[in-house]
């Protein structure tokens, strides 16, 4: 029997059973990553019932400032967690300590930085982003106010990925949870009560971030376990933020391609829209909705994707095989069952759950059904694609889960958004979503099934081991 796996028994994730497991660590995942989501959602619904679409279009032309914040915060906190667990498992803690603080000074760096920038060049990037005469004042009243936060958006970020690391996932979660639970307070103040517009839902979006962030920042100062904060560790050290920015890389690529996706989305839009009786801000409104839509599903999954990381990746240490695709094959499965539940309710009632984002004309209903119809068309094939980009990383192959992670967005969409409505309109953008979603499906599909071949064999290999160990000592 192998040194790794007696050592294995002394561990949870080598013996206790798959299911259980799966609650343990993908719960918490899943309930930070849908908490995330709807904390963007939120101020949707609440302008959408008090300000109108053009209060939603803004939010939309906002949007890709979120991808940006979070490009950087994954860099970073993606990064520095990465670091300091490889550290903490040498048993070098002084060393993950000061990966702490460098990640701390490279957040406030990062964050004050491009809030300068965004504030001095506010309506350059807005035009850059899609905005249109019409929904211009709304969005630079909301994305002022988000520039404003944006330094405590990154620090939070980078700190609940620290916090994950120093053996506090609950907190992590927490911190998350404590912010949206704000927000959802705040909006319906200053929007109802106050009349502050997206004006007062930026403002509540911002002051949830800050109470998160405070939250991780006095966890650190005083409660960390492994880690804490000290002044001397603040200095930037070369060799940690080299490490800091290529362990996190992949992370940063995935949301800066979302950035540049939903760049070019919003400008097609308002292009193509304006070439129709749809209207630019109608369609830059409608999908700002159905975007968000498709983020609650997907947010399940990424947590099922990243609550299963930590089981895989211990069990190919360990030299489990049987365990490894067991944990693969359930967390397929479940996520695969959310995003069909997701997709059909998408498909079916899609009137309905557009109500919760207010009453419109019936222009800009009919274009948000249909939106919602067409683009979420192949959002089926998400739920296992997500998983089996997180199998890759669990397991040591960086390469093919870099790519696989921007399959469907800088590989397949984007090249669809810009190809099809040359030739189709508008609804050649609709038509992009579903051809991206299935065609990335199959792809990643035929990854999976010769990973399932390789540890079959390696499943195979290990009993014959053993059946010829136990022979031997026979």
């Amino acid at each position: 029997m192998s040194e790794a796996y007696q050592n294995s028994q002394g561990n949870p994730l080598g013996y206790e059973p798959i299911g259980k497991l799966l609650r343990m660590f993908a719960l918490p995942s899943v309930i930070a990553m849908l908490v995330n989501a709807i904390y963007n959602i939120v101020d949707q619904i609440f302008i959408g019932q008090g300000v109108g679409y053009l209060g939603n279009a803004a939010t939309t032309v906002a949007f890709p400032i979120v991808s940006i914040i979070l490009a950087v915060a994954t860099l970073i906190g993606a990064g520095g967690s990465a670091y300091a667990a490889i550290k903490l498992g040498e048993k070098r803690d002084k060393e993950a300590q000061q990966t702490l603080g460098n990640v701390l000074t490279l957040s406030l760096i990062g964050g004050v930085t491009l809030s300068i920038f965004g504030l001095l060049f506010l309506k350059p990037i807005l035009i850059l982003f899609g905005a249109t005469d019409a929904n211009m004042e709304y969005s630079m009243q909301y994305a002022s106010i988000i520039f404003i936060g944006l330094p405590f958006n990154v620090l939070g970020i980078a700190l609940s990925n620290m916090a994950r690391t120093d053996g506090s996932p609950a907190l992590s979660m927490y911190s998350i949870v404590i912010g949206a639970v704000l927000n959802c307070v705040l909006d319906p103040l200053y929007i109802f009560v106050f009349h502050w517009g997206v004006a007062g839902a930026a403002i509540a979006t911002i002051s949830s971030q800050i109470l998160s962030a405070l939250v991780l920042l006095i966890y650190f100062w005083k409660y960390g376990k492994s880690m804490r904060f000290h002044k001397a560790d603040m200095k930037l050290q070369p060799h940690i933020v080299q490490r800091i920015v290529s362990l996190g890389i992949s992370s940063c690529i995935t949301q800066s391609a979302q950035a540049i996706m939903q760049i070019i989305l919003n400008n097609s839009l308002v292009h193509y829209g304006d070439m129709c009786s749809v209207t630019g801000d109608v369609a830059l409104s409608a999908m700002g909705i159905v975007l968000k839509i498709s983020m609650i599903i997907v947010a399940v999954c990424i947590g099922i994707g990243v609550g299963s990381q930590p089981i895989m990746g211990f069990n190919r240490g360990a030299n489990q095989p049987k365990r490894i695709k067991q944990t693969f094959i359930m967390a397929v499965s479940i996520a695969t069952l959310v995003v069909v539940i997701g997709w059909a309710l998408c498909e079916s009632i899609p009137n309905i759950i557009l109500k919760l984002f207010g009453e419109s004309d019936g222009n800009f209903t009919d274009f948000a059904v249909k939106s919602m119809r067409i683009y979420l068309f192949g959002i089926f094939a998400s739920g296992f694609q997500i998983v089996t980009t997180n199998y890759f990383q669990a397991t040591g192959q960086p390469l093919k889960a870099s790519i696989l992670s921007t399959l469907r967005q800088l590989i397949l969409l984007i090249p669809l958004i810009i190809v099809l409505p040359m030739f189709f309109g508008l609804d050649g953008i609709l038509y992009a979503g579903p051809i991206a979603d299935i065609s990335s499906g199959i792809i990643v599909l035929c990854f999976a099934v010769y990973e399932i071949k390789k540890l079959n064999v390696w499943i195979r290999d290990g009993e014959q081991t053993i059946i010829k160990q136990e022979h031997g000592q026979a």
